[in-house]
């Protein structure tokens, strides 16, 4: 009975909702974009263009990994407990984790499912290599154990704490880091925090140690302690790409550069001088070093042409937080060259800062090879993804710095810490427009370029719900979520806010929205300025136009000039108004040319983009003089100020008019909803304020529909055109407050309404469901939705949404499709379709995997290393010494064996002649073993005599030469005589 009472007091004579029954009222979890928490690590696969991201475990969730490749392929993975993500390195198909449990993960990019874990006692630190079958996992009491990837459990494997053997009183003595040799893989550096330690797998011991002494005088790296002995401690050992030098960072700022085979110190240096382990009688003053957090030796093309990229190891009071760059340019030749010229050498050819955002410094950095897995993956880069304390990332250039965007070039979800998000909207924009609407912008290639989409359904409906995301930076980045469905248009949009502004400098987005039939799109700043932006192509492409930056409080200003220099089409800056009256707190920009914008300091703006100009300026507090008195709920002896918080258009005949006319209806923070009617005049358009209704609290949503079959009463072109033709739309308001829902008549009727019973509503909208009607959603404070019928308003039901953050839910936004776009944690949405089946969250099925890519094989030690003497270890040689001659042949090396007999066999038709040998693969692969064992055994022998036969050979040329000399001189004297 009251919800037929309703219906004839709104006023609304067709059931809305009469084929939408509670069982459709079936919230999915269809997606999430974003990131869960602070991100821990990254890692780079090169060969497949995969990018991991691991994070930290927080009240928002257990540590998670992420793996994306091209345009929105991504993957996660959940460890079975709840941890933080420390380390993460590709292997072959397979992924290695790390977590703060001490627990060693091994996925499956495919099916992202765990293979393997295995727990170790504090674990401090895990290398790996693309071309090994094992991971060493380093402990904080220096052993260092192995896990075989192919077997999929720890081996016996195990490396003692060299340096406690060394000194034995030494005290703690812990474990900070390993690095294989980037050519010789027979040879491991040990990062101990009082030393570091070559060791020697052939061997089995270590064959040289490094430890860093500061005499009585020399400044170090700090200037601290100059009149004593010192032995500072370490942070990072690693070897030159070439495995020529070894280079170990230490606490006070120092870098020093090694000789590994006499265990001399070549040089040592700070980021800022050099000489640093000399005495000097320069006085320099104590200074505080920024700990060294991760230290890279990449390289060119060209293993020899190396420079260092640090993070860290700068003074705390210098200005510059990023990353160093020291170019040291082309190595010298090892055999040739003096002492002197060697620590010339690392003096540097010159210092670069990569600077990154103030108020952050840098944790961690990945870099991003142009193709090579190998030399420790800083073999030519291309970028570099840095992370920050804050947990934000930032993109930049390899060596220059500069700074990259991540819009397309990364997927959306990672944009979403690229920088922090500031606001999110969401718009329903017409498909056919959405398609249209592609950049063409100056951008290089994407960093990331692996995986495949899954195969999913084609297009469920004509609408496409279009997110746009503001970010620190200023910039919004404006991409298609989907239904679930085959996304048509993957690319994301970018427009520059502060480039508009022509002012960098805090500048923070408030408000957005986007016209769903036109798709302009409008942006407001806390400043109290909108930024009105159209589709078109760019008059200055290619040229950097400063632009006029000169103010026009109250005014409307041409910005056509400030575009962008690299984008050749796309959203372009078309106008600015400067209200200057507040942060901007509401916006909506209509599909006939108009926009309203609302202040908080309690203005309301109407614009006609035809003009452009400013046809309506007010303030809310004119609205009490319109607005019903027996409405009224104890508002008008409020001390706060009253400002807009929701701005709709619509096209509909108001109470007592005989002709549809375009309405805007505007929503304030104290519950007043007014209707203006916007009449066509000699010089355009009249704005005038045809009434004002008062509820008792926050207007949530205004929703204008057509009473007569329950579509949106929207403002769009064909509408408004045939309003000349005299047609009337039967309109109805849908108002949902805080507290309560009421449709009505605009302007001043009651119409029927229905309050809420212990929760306030943070977001609300009418939905459509297909093919079965309309009705009215609301998503409230206590994370729970209820549909409800329209006019009826009958509840259909309410489900809980637990996976939403609570304390974010007032930004949340609803879709007219029913999707809700809820923050689940700082940098991560769900998208949550209420009309669904109760579906759970699902992990994506792209796939992640190219088979086809190849490994390129692991650098191998020079000709000259080889002829000196150096004992070359292979992959599949370091397989027999980790796992002994008796281990069974790994999965990858019986692959290589099945693929080379598949090879071998002869062409269908043909005959084998007789005698021929029929050695099967596991004979072959034995053979293979054992000649392997036995070579390696002689190694040193074979070394030995190829020694002797070179002294020999050398011999006998010196003997040769002597002759020739000796001829040359008696043939001389014989014709001088003759």
């Amino acid at each position: 009975m009251a919800s037929f009472l309703r219906s004839k007091q709104a006023g609304v004579q067709n059931d809305l909702s009469a084929a939408v029954s509670p069982g459709l009222f079936l919230p999915d979890e269809q997606a999430r974009y974003g990131i869960n928490s602070q991100i821990s690590c990254l890692a780079y696969d090169p060969v497949q263009s995969l990018l991991a991201v691991g994070t930290n475990e927080s009240k928002y969730g257990p540590g998670k990994i992420y793996v994306f490749g091209q345009l929105r392929v991504d993957k996660w993975f959940s460890p079975p407990r709840p941890a933080s993500i420390q380390h993460l390195s590709f292997v072959a198909n397979r992924l290695i984790s790390r977590d703060s449990r001490h627990e060693l993960g091994v996925w499956d990019l495919n099916t992202g499912e765990q293979l393997a874990k295995y727990t170790y006692t504090q674990a401090v630190c895990t290398i790996t290599d693309p071309m090994l079958d094992w991971v060493l996992v380093g402990l904080q009491n220096g052993d260092i154990c192995t896990y075989d990837l192919d077997r999929e459990r720890p081996a016996l494997f195990r490396i003692p704490n060299f340096w406690r053997d060394r000194d034995p009183n030494a005290r703690a003595v812990t474990l900070l880091g390993m690095q294989l040799h980037p050519r010789d893989i027979g040879q491991l550096l040990i990062c101990y925090s009082l030393g570091a330690v070559i060791y020697s797998f052939k061997e089995n011991a270590p064959v040289k140690f490094f430890e860093y002494q500061l005499p009585p005088g020399a400044p170090g790296g700090n200037s601290e302690g100059v009149g004593s002995l010192r032995k500072p401690r370490l942070t990072h050992a690693i070897w030159h790409p070439t495995g020529t030098f070894v280079m170990t960072a230490h606490v006070d700022g120092s870098l020093v550069f090694w000789d590994p085979k006499e265990g001399r110190v070549i040089a040592a240096r700070s980021i800022y001088e050099t000489k640093i382990n000399e005495p000097t009688s320069k006085a320099t003053p104590p200074r505080a070093i920024v700990p060294f957090t991760k230290i890279s030796w990449c390289c060119k093309e060209n293993p020899d042409d190396t420079g260092l990229l640090i993070a860290g190891g700068h003074a705390r009071d210098d200005g510059d937080n990023g990353l160093t760059f020291l170019e040291l340019g082309v190595t010298p030749v090892y055999a040739t060259s003096s002492w002197d010229i060697l620590a010339n050498h690392f003096e540097g050819k010159r210092r670069i800062t990569l600077e990154t955002p103030p108020g952050a410094e840098v944790r961690d950095f990945c870099l991003i090879p142009r193709t090579s897995p190998h030399f420790a993956g800083a073999q030519d880069p291309i970028a570099i993804v840095t992370m920050l304390s804050s947990g934000e990332l930032v993109t930049m250039s390899f060596p220059s710095g500069y700074p990259i965007s991540p819009t397309n070039m990364f997927p959306p979800s990672l944009t979403f810490v690229h920088p922090f998000v500031q606001k999110i909207s969401v718009s329903t924009l017409n498909r056919d427009r959405w398609l249209g609407m592609i950049e063409k912008r100056n951008q290089g290639e994407p960093i990331l370029k692996g995986g495949a989409e899954a195969a999913r359904r084609r297009r469920w409906y004509d609408w496409r719900n279009i997110v746009q995301v503001a970010h620190a930076d200023s910039t919004v980045r404006i991409w298609d979520a989907g239904y679930d469905d085959e996304i048509e248009n993957p690319s994301q949009l970018q427009v520059d806010i502060a480039r508009a502004l022509s002012r960098y400098e805090n500048v923070e987005i408030t408000a957005l929205n986007m016209a769903e039939m036109t798709g302009e799109f409008v942006a407001g700043t806390s400043a109290g300025e909108v930024v009105v932006y159209r589709w078109g192509g760019n008059k200055f492409f290619g040229r950097d136009e400063p632009g006029s930056a000169n103010s026009n409080p109250g005014g409307i200003t041409d910005i056509s000039s400030r575009t962008e220099p690299s984008l050749k089409e796309g959203l372009q800056p078309f106008v600015l108004y400067e209200m200057m009256q507040g942060p901007i707190t509401a916006l909506s920009v209509s599909n006939v040319g108009f926009v309203g914008v609302g202040s908080e300091g309690g203005f309301f703006t109407i614009i006609d983009l035809r003009g452009p100009a400013i046809i309506y300026h007010g303030s809310t507090a004119d609205f009490a003089k319109q607005e019903k008195k027996s409405f009224l709920k104890g508002h008008s002896g409020s001390s706060a100020k009253d400002h807009p918080v929701a701005i709709e258009f619509g096209v509909m005949t108001l109470e007592g008019d005989n002709y549809s006319s375009i309405a805007c209806f505007v929503g304030t923070d104290q519950g007043k909803v007014a209707t203006f009617k916007l009449l066509p005049s000699s010089n355009g358009y009249s704005v005038k304020l045809a009434g004002v209704v008062a509820f008792s609290d926050k207007v949530i949503s205004i929703c204008p529909i057509n009473a007569d079959n329950g579509h949106a009463a929207s403002a769009t072109g064909p509408v408004v055109a045939s309003l000349r033709d005299g047609r009337q739309v039967n309109g109805v308001l849908v108002v949902v407050t805080q507290t309560e829902i009421r449709i009505f008549k605009p302007a001043p009727a009651k119409g029927a309404s229905k309050s809420f019973d212990d929760q306030l509503c943070d977001v609300a909208m009418v939905t459509e469901i297909p093919q079965y009607g309309f009705a009215l959603v609301a998503l409230f404070g206590n994370r729970t939705t209820r549909a409800y019928t329209l006019p009826g308003l009958k509840e259909l039901g309410r489900k809980s949404l637990p996976m939403l953050d609570a304390s974010r839910t007032m930004l949340a936004s609803l879709t007219k499709t029913g999707d809700v776009f809820g923050w689940t944690g700082p940098s991560e949405i769900a998208v949550l379709p209420l009309w669904g089946t109760g579906k759970p969250l699902e992990n994506s099925h792209d796939t992640l995997v190219n088979p086809e890519l190849v490994m390129p094989p692991r650098p191998t030690i020079s000709n000259f290393q080889w002829i000196s003497g150096t004992q070359y270890v292979s992959p599949t040689d370091l397989d027999i010494l980790i796992g002994g001659p008796d281990r069974p042949p790994s999965k990858r090396m019986i692959a290589a064996a099945a693929a080379e007999k598949q090879l071998s066999r002869p062409a269908p038709g043909t005959t084998v002649r007789g005698g021929t040998s029929q050695e099967g693969w596991g004979d072959y692969l034995t053979r293979q073993i054992n000649e392997r064992t036995e070579k390696l055994n002689i190694m040193g022998d074979s070394v030995d005599n190829l020694q002797k036969s070179s002294s020999g050979w050398a011999e006998d040329v010196n003997k040769y030469v002597k002759n020739q000399k000796r001829n040359m001189l008696l043939g001389g004297l014989k014709k001088s005589f003759m």
